[in-house]
C-alpha cells in the first residue's frame, strides 16, 4: 500500500465533506430552512465555524504533506480533530427530538437525508484517525 496515495485521496474526500456540508446546510436562516419534521435545527455559527476550520485545516494539511514537516502536520491534526467534532455536532441534528407529541421524521432522499451526513462525518472521523496514525508513525 502506498501511504501517500491514500493520504492524498482522503485529503480530497475531506475537502468534499467540508464543501458538501456548506452547500447542503448553507444559506440564509440556515438552521430553519427546509427542516424535516422531527429533526433539530443547528446554529449557523456552527456551520460557519465548520467551514472556516475546514478550509484552514485543509490548507495547513496540504502544506504539511508537501513539506513533510511534522510540526505543521501536528497543527493540522488539531484542526482535523476540531473539524471532526464540529461535524459530529452538526450530525447530531438527526437525533430524534423525542417529544411526546412530535411526529416521526419525514422520509428523505439519499442526498438530503441523514445518510449522506452519516457517511461524510463518520467517514471523516475514520479519516482523521488515519491521518493521526500517519503522522504519529512518521509515515508523512
Amino acid at each position: 500500500m502506498e501511504w501517500s496515495n491514500v493520504t492524498w485521496f482522503l485529503t480530497g474526500l475531506g475537502a468534499v465533506v467540508v464543501l458538501l456540508t456548506r452547500i447542503r446546510l448553507g444559506g440564509e436562516s440556515a438552521g430553519e430552512r427546509n427542516r424535516s419534521s422531527g429533526v433539530a435545527g443547528y446554529s449557523s455559527a456552527l456551520l460557519r465555524l465548520h467551514t472556516v476550520v475546514g478550509v484552514l485545516t485543509l490548507l495547513v494539511w496540504i502544506v504539511a504533506l508537501v513539506t513533510t514537516r511534522r510540526e505543521v502536520a501536528l497543527a493540522a491534526l488539531a484542526g482535523w480533530w476540531l473539524l471532526a467534532i464540529i461535524g459530529l455536532l452538526l450530525l447530531a441534528r438527526w437525533l430524534p427530538s423525542g417529544g411526546k407529541h412530535s411526529e416521526d421524521k419525514a422520509a428523505d432522499a439519499w442526498g438530503s437525508g441523514a445518510g449522506l451526513s452519516l457517511l461524510g462525518h463518520l467517514g471523516m472521523v475514520v479519516g482523521v484517525a488515519y491521518f493521526t496514525f500517519i503522522v504519529l508513525t512518521d509515515r508523512l
